[in-house]
């Protein structure tokens, strides 16, 4: 079996470097029928902040009747080396990043997309877990795939796994300007099951979508965002979203606190030649609840700024700085949703990238320092320390 499974890895990364080493229109030359129309500059989704930019050539298959669907993906490895590691996590270690592929559909009034394959989340100031453990523990091998009905260009609704609306810095790692994720994403849904609808007028994008949080299963959770678009520079947008009941469920995917959440943030995004900068607030709170145990009601208060510099087509140079505190004590029973009731915690991430063509490499700096820790929920093999550097290396392609 072991020989079968090497053989089968050696053809699957042969067939991606050929993916990888070819136009990319040509992959599917066999496969179409007729004209296919214009593929798009990029496709968009999933969503990209940047640095990394995707194909801007994708493949696609002309259907026929069904139109014409685009199929991309991503393709990482990661290295991580960490201080102060958890217990159940190691110092040092090599994982999956990406094994995925996107199909979907873009044009006319009923469109699709799905997402499947393997991943890794990894986050600041949070144990490292492999891909294996996290596509069991969080959404599965098809971890996004929703249908969208457009009848024009103002209006949309769509149902299905989706990303969620909340937050600066979306699931995946190839999706932002830093490998992991910060502190405060810690504190943020990242993929609902439910409905959401979409109205656009000009400058102004609406959202509004019921779904089940932290995916729950229990759709009792209602999140908006309105974004306005000022100038082709600069935009701003209110996020909003909470649970309308108290949901008792709890899993690796599900944190009981934070699914019984209300959560609210403004984003700025700026962007100024070779800078793009994204300042944002956040605030979220728990409320207090006896049927599920929460004595004291508690809340965090969250800033940070996410900063890319383009040194080149090629290089960039992106970094993220940012700080959360959370109330409450442990004399008066609030909950935990940091290091301990009342805990804080700052973090600061340094990431250099090069991409050229579909292939890319990054490492990544970060340090995370918490203070009013209370033992027991801190970092470290005891759970007591204060503090944590790690090191990350993530290479690949996007196809």
């Amino acid at each position: 079996m072991n020989t079968v499974s090497s053989m089968l890895r050696r053809k699957l990364l042969l067939a991606v470097l050929a993916i990888a080493l070819q136009p990319a229109s040509s992959v599917f030359a066999q496969s179409t029928t007729g004209d296919a129309p214009a593929a798009p500059a990029a496709m968009s989704t999933p969503a990209m902040t940047g640095p990394l930019a995707a194909n801007p050539n994708p493949m696609s298959i002309d259907t026929g009747v069904f139109g014409t669907w685009y199929v991309t993906g991503a393709v990482t490895g990661l290295a991580v080396a960490q201080d102060n590691a958890i217990p159940g996590d190691r110092r040092r270690q090599t994982d999956l990043g990406n094994g995925q592929v996107f199909i979907q559909k873009t044009s006319g009034p009923l469109q699709f997309f799905v997402q499947a394959g393997g991943y890794s989340l990894p986050s600041l100031g949070a144990g490292y877990l492999s891909a294996s453990k996290t596509v069991s523990g969080f959404y599965g091998l098809v971890p996004q795939a929703f249908v969208k009905y457009v009848p024009n260009d103002h209006f949309s609704v769509m149902a299905g796994k989706m990303p969620t609306l909340i937050g600066a810095e979306y699931t995946f790692t190839f999706e932002n300007m830093n490998i992991e994720r910060g502190l405060l994403w810690n504190q943020e849904n990242a993929v609902n099951r439910g409905v959401m609808a979409t109205y656009v007028q000009g400058p102004i994008n609406a959202s509004l979508s019921l779904n089940d949080g932290f995916y729950a299963n229990r759709y009792s959770w209602v999140t908006g965002s309105l974004a306005y678009t000022i100038d082709k520079n600069n935009s701003l947008s209110f996020v909003a979203g909470g649970n309308t009941r108290q949901t008792a469920r709890s899993s690796l995917a599900v944190p009981l606190l934070q699914n019984n959440s209300q959560i609210f943030e403004v984003i700025y995004t700026h962007l100024a030649g070779p800078w793009t900068l994204t300042p944002y607030l956040q605030y979220t709170r728990v409320p207090a609840s006896s049927a599920l145990g929460i004595v004291h009601a508690a809340s965090t208060t969250g800033v940070a700024l996410l900063a890319n510099y383009a040194v080149d087509a090629h290089f960039s140079l992106a970094s993220r700085a940012e700080y959360i505190g959370s109330t409450g004590s442990v004399a008066n029973g609030a909950p935990s949703l940091l290091y301990g009731p009342g805990s804080q915690a700052w973090s600061l991430t340094f990431t250099p990238t090069y991409q050229n063509k579909l292939l890319f490499v990054r490492a990544e700096f970060a340090y995370v320092k918490a203070s009013g820790t209370t033992p027991g929920y801190a970092l470290g093999p005891n759970f007591d320390s204060t503090s944590q550097s790690r090191v990350m290396l993530e290479a690949g392609l996007l196809f």
